[in-house]
């Protein structure tokens, strides 16, 4: 029966034909639907965002690149050359086609030398870039880097030699502390730096005017759009938009000074300034010993570093600003004048100098440098013999309020405001200092004495000095100091830079300002027995009158066994600090210089000859003239408009006796 039932079950054709044109409609429809898709992605990519995908495949193709703009150089007042450009070579890493960078490091090293200063700084620069931008990782290559590295080329993609100007100083110790040096960008600029105006830089201004001046001398970088192969290296050139060049600086130092200036302390550690009392024109800015700024450019070796910094005679300090020493006999001409302005004294009101000055009411005595004393003195002789005992008194009468504020009126206890970084207050003794920073806080009548004679709390820089001492040179106008004259374009004329006064005279009555300029002569020209020029004879041939003043500041206080004058000079050189002011002419000054040994037995002795070949080399390039071609000729110094003080009527009584006995300077401990 179940045989019979299964022979009569027909297959079902036209179920079968239905089901398979449902099936067949559904494909079709997925058919239609996945075209759809498709066309729909095409209409999406081609046209309704064309644009876009276009610009995406011109970029994998055509590649920005910053240009940095190449540093403003530096000049002298004559056009010397102080900072240059010079083309070399370096390594760059696109980090974005470099998969395994460690592992790319070590092959590369083994074709490229990589110290590890150079590896510190990359990973440093890289943490801080998009992986899209190069990072330099090795400046200035060798020859023969770039040999090796051409043959290897094919084994690092994303590293490429790479062209650029570098830094370099041809004269190198002599403009270290003022001119000052670059060096690479680290991780701590470019949180600082503005991204867009240092594009491509890897250079910045670290001291001297290189920092100061790092807006002018930098200039603004370029852009510039290449067609790159698919592994990155430039095909060709689309489109250049040119830097703009920084500025270049002239400075008012003649590097004639500057040089004849630091051959002169033979290698003895100290500092030595030149103002144009005129204008605040530094002329000359010395600081000994120095270094070599072109080891600091591409990264200085840990060796190099080391040595500098390990040096006893501390090469890297700039003296001329950040030294300070007790200024000793130089600020008595000062106190000579305050003791004027104030109607203290008058210039022939007279001290008995015995060898020993008494506060009154007090045992302890403070000394002359001579025994005995040298007799009674007027102002003319006390700024000639350096009489302590005269300054010593002085100073009591005026009192330490009048003192610092006097001083203080010509720059001391504060920074000159000279166009270079890092510059130091010194110290200006007074009752707000010494409350501010020592215990006990009282003022006694003792440390008003010693402050009259340079010594004490006092501390100031040759900078702070220089610009005193062309202060009064120029009839108490004041000047901030300045070492840039001028900047220029490329290829323009140089525009001088405005430095007016800081303010008026300080000097109430020119007959004060000319007695204290006859005291500072008698000091190179006196016959005095005690006179601290005595035998040295600093202005002898000199065709211009030189008012001058020693200052020979003791290191360390004061034994009874310092009187005695015959020890020898090394034993001196130890305990003192020399000091030596002047300026010429004296009766219109053109140059004003400070200049500090810091082991110097005698400031006229020691220092003294230094100041000597700072005029002498100065009076050498007064004398011939710019060519009439020169950039500079129309910015050289004008005469001062301010008259000559005349001479006073009546000469000082007692101040140039005719005995011309030798004796040992007499300077201030």
């Amino acid at each position: 029966m179940a045989k019979l039932i299964r022979r009569r079950a027909f297959k079902d054709t036209r179920g079968e034909q239905e089901l398979f044109r449902r099936r067949a409609l559904t494909g079709f429809a997925l058919i239609l639907l996945g075209l759809g898709a498709l066309v729909g992605r095409y209409v999406f990519l081609q046209v309704l965002h064309h644009d876009e995908f276009a610009t995406r495949s011109v970029n994998n193709s055509v590649k920005p690149r910053a240009i940095p703009p190449a540093r403003g150089l530096i000049y002298d007042r004559n056009g010397v050359l102080l900072a240059d450009n010079v083309p070399a070579f370096r390594l760059e890493v696109v980090p974005e086609q470099v998969s395994h960078m460690e592992a790319m490091l070590a092959e590369l090293a083994k074709v490229v030398p990589l110290d590890q200063d150079d590896l510190d700084a990359f990973r440093k620069q890289l943490k801080q870039t998009r992986r899209f931008d190069s990072v330099p990782l090795k400046m200035r290559l060798t020859e023969d880097d770039i040999a090796r590295f051409a043959v290897n080329r094919w084994r690092f993609p994303g590293v490429d030699v790479v062209p650029y100007l570098t830094r370099q100083y041809p004269l190198g110790p002599l403009f270290a502390n003022v001119v000052g040096y670059v060096s690479r960008i680290d991780a701590d600029d470019l949180d600082r730096l503005d991204p867009e105006i240092y594009k491509g830089t890897t250079h910045i201004g670290r001291t001297g005017l290189e920092r100061t001046y790092e807006d002018i001398l930098h200039g603004k970088p370029g852009y510039e759009l290449d067609e790159v192969s698919a592994d990155g290296r430039i095909q060709r050139v689309l489109k250049i938009d040119p830097p703009v060049p920084g500025k270049n600086l002239y400075l008012s130092i003649d590097a004639r000074v500057q040089k004849a200036t630091q051959e002169a302390f033979e290698g003895r550690p100290g500092a030595a300034v030149a103002i144009d009392p005129r204008n605040g024109q530094v002329l000359a800015m010395v600081s000994v010993p120095s270094f070599d700024p072109n080891l600091f450019v591409n990264g200085i070796s840990l060796t190099d570093y080391t040595a500098l910094t390990s040096a006893a005679d501390k090469p890297l300090i700039d003296r001329a600003l950040k030294g300070v020493y007790p200024p000793g006999s130089t600020v008595k001409p000062f106190i000579g004048l305050a003791g004027l302005e104030y109607g203290v004294r008058t210039p022939q009101d007279t001290v008995v100098s015995t060898g020993v000055f008494y506060i009154p009411g007090q045992a302890r005595g403070y000394r002359d440098d001579v025994r005995g004393g040298v007799g009674t003195v007027n102002l003319y002789r006390a700024i000639e013999d350096s009489v302590n005992t005269y300054f010593y008194k002085l100073s009591l009468d005026l009192g330490i309020d009048r003192l610092s504020e006097f001083l203080g009126s010509y720059g001391f206890g504060r920074p000159t405001g000279v166009d270079l970084p890092g510059e130091v207050s010194g110290i200006l003794p007074s009752r707000e200092w010494k409350a501010k920073h020592m215990k006990p806080a009282s003022w006694f009548p003792g440390e008003t004495v010693i402050t009259g004679i340079g010594q004490g709390y006092w501390l100031v820089t040759p900078m702070q000095l220089a610009h005193a001492i062309a202060t009064f040179a120029g009839h108490g106008v004041p000047y901030a100091p300045r070492v840039v004259m001028a900047t220029a374009d490329v290829g323009a004329k140089p525009a001088p830079l405005a430095n007016p006064p800081t303010g008026p005279s300080v000097i109430k009555n020119i007959k004060d300002w000319q007695a204290v300029n006859d005291g500072m002569q008698l000091v190179i020209y006196g016959s005095d027995p005690f006179s601290t020029g005595k035998g040295v004879k600093l202005g002898e041939g000199f065709p211009y009158r030189i008012a001058g003043k020693s200052g020979t500041a003791e290191r360390f206080s004061r034994t009874s066994d310092a009187y005695n004058e015959n020890r020898n000079t090394a034993y001196l050189a130890a305990r003192h600090r020399a000091w030596f002011e002047a300026f010429t002419p004296a009766e219109d000054p053109r140059i004003a210089v400070a200049v500090v040994l810091e082991a110097g037995a005698w400031g006229a002795k020691d220092a003294g000859p230094i100041a000597r070949k700072m005029l002498d080399i100065w009076l050498t390039t007064q004398s011939g003239t710019v060519p009439a071609d020169h950039p500079l000729q129309e910015m050289e110094p004008t005469p001062s408009s301010s008259t000559s003080p005349n001479a006073p009527e009546d000469t000082p009584q007692g101040d140039m006796p005719a005995s011309d006995t030798s004796s040992p300077e007499n300077s201030t401990p």
